[in-house]
């Protein structure tokens, strides 16, 4: 299975989710993340909350859509918090949608503790909703079952 994770700018939550599924999941399941509009580079405090949390951040990169047109992969989720309004001008075949809304971390305005508390939280939340989507019964899940599981799991 080949989960991708999109987001405006692929420096923070879409890098943050692909790195987290990867660490959490089977070999068997693979996350892949990307940008509509990438800014070219990985946030540090999304290393940094990564590297706190135990994550391997090796062969991490901002990269645009495109880079993964041959990917097809078998869900897609959109974690901007702004992305369910948002255009995002990409059809990936056959792969189920889903929105996984998360505030960007680095938009969050005060000290250097306060950045890193609210990338802290964010790979919370983050490592919360891939647990519960690990923790499926995908063997006994429709496609329609699973739509609305992954809309479930992203209000947590």
């Amino acid at each position: 299975m080949k989960i991708l994770f999109l987001c405006t700018a692929n420096s923070c939550r879409s890098i943050l989710s692909e790195a987290l599924f990867n660490h959490l999941a089977p070999a068997s399941v693979r996350a892949y993340s990307a940008g509509s509009e990438p800014k070219g580079f990985v946030h540090p405090l999304t290393l940094e909350a990564l590297g706190r949390a135990g994550v391997a951040c090796d062969g991490l990169f901002s990269k645009p859509i495109e880079a993964h047109a041959e990917l097809q992969p078998n869900v897609v989720i959109t974690v901007c918090d702004k992305a369910a309004g948002e255009a995002c001008p990409v059809f990936f075949g056959p792969a189920l949608r889903a929105h996984w809304g998360l505030e960007d971390p680095s938009e969050v305005s005060g000290s250097d503790v306060e950045s890193a508390a609210a990338f802290d939280a964010t790979v919370g939340r983050i490592k919360s909703r891939i647990q519960a989507f690990l923790a499926l019964p995908f063997d006994q899940l429709n496609a329609d079952t699973l739509k609305a599981e992954l809309t479930r799991i992203g209000s947590l």
